[in-house]
């Protein structure tokens, strides 16, 4: 069995650069229609407030107007202050929008390193490849495609960049992504939600959270809480009135002092990680509300469209319940409403109804969570491949080692630099052995055939014209350093990762390696015999690779090993002192070297 899906006549380069721009435009009009209309409005309150001050005087100063008068401007400016708010909200929504489409476009244009989500938190300098193919970081793949707002779709987005998904999955997430490239209405009002979700939202903090056992059983609190605050207050009320002495209050006051010091530790428990979360989850929950009011036809979607459904109710609705109580609990925090929400317990009520919610609905937040990260890390792959309408899905085949690329380019380099070239591993043709010069796209290739990879494997287009690709396990050795403070050198931190590799080439997938320079930290000769054993070993457990090297004399390797390996090479010209490379890869071995070439370029007296 095969996942194949073709890409589809309709598409055209340039078409989400044009829709972009469209976009932008009429947003940019209308951001410009809004602030008018808010400087005029801001203008008409001023007017109004200078009018104030002249009926003010004519009523007590000049005494020619009634009393009533100044009620007039005061109205008037009570109205002009709600719709300038409602249009301050719209011109910062529009302006947003602005911004959705200019990174849009500037990703498009290749002009987006150090403008995104970096995600260098996911980062793991022993994973077998996320370093070596430029995964995290300033530039990286992940950089390049997450547009996700919560940190659930982050989460959500690295794990699948670093943990291939099964058949059955990959072929559910092209459907996806399929249907979700066309969405562009969705994916800009998922973008409009809020100012920025990122910025708060911690999954695992919410779903541990939602886990906690109840610190508030039963209802015995919650009453016991109302009865003082009530007592409370018809104890105030009788001591106005000359009802009740002052004692009786103070009594009431201690009463309610000793309650809440017996509640303190519960009240903490509940709320110690929510207190400063009602923003988040109140755009949480138009997040989710969003979501709930699409419909959709792919099989991935429905299921998680289905996820937030909740005995009849709907997620957005109960997480909105929750918010609620949070920003309710919240209004004690205003130094006027303090004094009366210390009489009402207003702490322990709240807590005691969070708690409530809490006990019902806990143990969902995590499956909620996962819903939205889903759907975001589909969004976020459905925006590159709207971006990139010209890149088709792979088709991924379920057994063998198989990578077969027709026009195989680095997806984060500029379609305008980026060389493509045919590459084959297969069964027949196990081993590329790649030689060449300085700078001539020997690593870049390892990375595209890596990265690419990657992207197949977690359901996303690739940069190529064509791609066949089975399940494989992927490791690297681009990016091995040394480490001082772990006090190792290179060399062994590249033996290490090479251990890592034939473990790998131990589990139920087969090995794609990508090895830079293979063993170049020793001497030739245990470099030759070192690299022939390892590949050797390798190529016996069914992987399939890339070795580059230097070194010309492990290329003879290729002879040693047979008809599953071949040499290829890249080369360069050199031409009034200035390096020329055209990276395309040949067949062979290179004859000759740059790097003498370069030493006197810079000045160097070889």
């Amino acid at each position: 069995m095969s996942i194949t899906t073709e890409r589809s006549g309709e598409v055209v380069q340039g078409v989400a650069k044009t829709e972009y721009q469209r976009r932008l435009a009429e947003r940019r009009a209308r951001a410009d229609r809004l602030s008018r209309r808010e400087r005029v409005i801001t203008e008409a309150r001023l007017v109004l407030f200078l009018s104030s001050l002249l009926i003010a005087w004519g009523i007590w100063g000049a005494k020619l107007l009634a009393p009533w008068w100044i009620g007039v401007p005061v109205v008037l400016f009570a109205v002009l202050v709600l719709i300038h708010e409602k249009i301050r909200r719209r011109v910062s929504t529009v302006r947003r929008a602005v911004e959705f489409y200019e990174r849009g476009i500037a990703r498009i244009d290749g002009d987006w390193a150090g403008r995104g989500v970096q995600g260098e938190r996911f980062l793991d300098v022993e994973h077998p490849y996320a370093a070596d193919l430029d995964l995290f970081g300033k530039g990286s793949l992940f950089e390049r495609i997450c547009t996700a707002r919560t940190g659930s779709g982050e989460e959500t987005l690295a794990q699948w960049l670093l943990n291939p998904a099964s058949s059955k999955e990959v072929i559910a997430r092209q459907d996806a992504i399929a249907e979700l490239r066309q969405r562009l209405d969705l994916r800009e009002d998922l973008e409009l939600l809020g100012g920025d979700v990122r910025a708060g939202i911690n999954p695992s903090v919410l779903e541990e959270w939602g886990r906690e056992p109840r610190a508030f059983q039963g209802i015995a609190v919650r009453i016991v809480a109302g009865l003082l605050a009530a007592s409370a207050i018809l104890a105030i009320v009788a001591w106005a009135t000359a009802l009740m002495s002052g004692k009786w209050v103070v009594l009431v006051f201690l009463v309610e002092l000793l309650f809440m010091k017996s509640q303190a530790s519960r009240v903490h428990r509940v709320l110690a990680n929510l207190d400063r979360r009602t923003h988040d989850l109140i755009l949480l929950s138009e997040l989710l509300e969003r979501l709930e009011r699409e419909s959709f036809a792919s099989p991935k979607l429905i299921e998680l469209r289905s996820a937030l459904d909740h005995e009849g109710s709907t997620a957005s609705h109960v997480i909105a319940r929750l918010a609620r109580l949070l920003a309710l609990l919240d209004a004690q925090r205003n130094q006027f409403f303090l004094p009366i929400a210390a009489l009402l317990l207003w702490s322990i009520q709240f807590a005691a109804m969070i708690d409530a919610w809490r006990g019902e609905h806990g143990a969902e937040i995590g499956r909620w969570l996962a819903a939205v990260g889903e759907f975001e890390a589909l969004a976020a792959l459905a925006t590159y491949s709207w971006e990139n309408l010209e890149d088709p899905f792979p088709t991924v085949e379920n057994s063998g080692a198989v990578f077969e690329a027709e026009g195989l380019g680095h997806p984060l380099l500029p379609e305008a630099t980026c060389v493509r070239n045919d590459l084959v591993l297969n069964e027949e043709h196990r081993l590329l052995l790649v030689s060449g010069s300085n700078m001539s796209g020997k690593s870049t290739l390892l990375r595209a055939v890596g990265i690419n990879t990657v992207l197949a494997l977690a359901g996303a287009p690739v940069r190529a014209t064509r791609l066949r690709v089975s399940f494989l396990s992927v490791g690297a050795t681009l990016r091995i350093q040394d480490s001082l403070q772990a006090g190792r050198s290179r060399f062994y931190a590249e033996v290490t990762r090479l251990k890592q590799l034939v473990d790998l080439t131990r589990g139920p997938r087969p090995l794609l390696f990508l090895l830079d320079e293979i063993l170049h930290g020793t001497n030739s000769h245990d470099r030759r015999v070192g690299a022939e054993g390892l590949l050797q070993g390798f190529l016996e457990r069914r992987a399939i690779g890339l070795v580059t090297t230097h070194d010309l004399a492990l290329t003879d390797v290729v002879e040693t090993i047979g008809s599953i390996a071949a040499n290829v090479h890249f080369e360069d010209q050199f031409e009034s002192g200035a390096l020329l490379f055209d990276y395309r890869m040949r067949p062979g071995v290179v004859r000759k070297s740059n790097a003498l070439a370069l030493m006197r370029a810079v000045g160097l007296d070889v």
